[in-house]
């Protein structure tokens, strides 16, 4: 008997000392959309995804069409649930629903701002450059948008821009057209006004680094700008169709985008992140 309780008091022990042991971060292979359904209403429905290598087998959101959903679609055995908006990947996410979402780093600082139960993950998921988009062979509209680019990097202008937007010291102000400048002809630019500091509504207007970015190129090129929103993945479309001349909406340069259109050179570089719970 002295044996039989010994070996039942070990295996208690060791029973507690592995639920000690649970207390801290859990990496559940079982995915966000199955555990909420299984938790009581109200109920924090905690955090399985701690580093990239926990994405396995997880459910992430993204919103549709962006690099994020793209980059999502490669993780093994993950399900992606596409958005047509960040602000509902995010959503999701608060509502227990998805474990992460996959999204372009300023955008990612802006929602966590606003949601203090979110967290940013330290380690980067991916690194891309955005460019401008254009109907490919208008190669005279894509040179003339390069080297108003290099323009606009070479004399500053392009970093007062990003500073209002970005930084310890962003003030939102935006960049003001100069009225000298005699235009010809307008330039109408295709985004999607969910992803601030680079697009999104202030006041009723769009506003963002890509709006005041582009209204310093058409001050270099004599155009007027004129800003189409529209969903995140219609603007390739809206730019072949000839809805649009150009799509802007930090769109970084993908193997299968340059098959449907031309991009301009870099004007950014931004880091896809991942945004779990708390």
């Amino acid at each position: 008997m002295k044996k039989t309780n010994k070996g039942i008091i070990a295996a208690c022990v060791a029973a507690a000392v592995l639920a000690v042991a649970g207390c801290g971060q859990t990496t559940s292979n079982t995915p966000a959309s199955e555990t909420a359904a299984q938790a009581p209403t109200g109920a924090v429905i905690p955090n399985t995804v701690f580093s990239a290598d926990d994405l396995v087998g997880k459910t992430i959101g993204t919103q549709l069409g962006t690099t994020g959903y793209i980059f999502a679609g490669d993780v093994e055995n993950a399900t992606v649930e596409a958005y047509n908006k960040a602000a509902d990947a995010i959503q999701a996410l608060k509502q227990g629903k998805i474990d992460a979402v996959i999204i372009d780093s300023e955008p990612a600082k802006v929602f966590v701002e606003k949601n203090n139960d979110l967290t940013i993950l330290s380690d980067p998921f991916a690194e891309e450059e955005y460019s401008i988009a254009y109907k490919i062979g208008n190669d005279e509209l894509g040179k003339k948008i390069d080297d108003a680019l290099t323009s606009l990097k070479s004399d500053g202008t392009l970093d007062s821009i990003v500073s209002h937007w970005i930084g310890d010291e962003a003030d939102h102000v935006p960049y003001t057209p100069d009225s000298s400048v005699a235009r010809n002809g307008k330039l109408v630019m295709a985004t999607n006004a969910e992803f601030p500091p680079y697009e999104s509504m202030e006041g009723g207007e769009i506003v963002g680094i890509d709006v005041d970015m582009m209204r310093a190129v058409c001050d270099r090129i004599g155009m007027e700008l004129e800003i189409e929103n529209m969903a995140f993945d219609s603007i390739i479309a809206a730019i072949n169709s000839g809805k649009a001349d150009v799509g802007v909406a930090g769109m970084s340069v993908t193997p299968e985008r340059q098959k449907n259109v031309s991009f301009t050179q870099g004007y950014a570089v931004s880091k896809q992140v991942i945004v779990v719970r708390k």
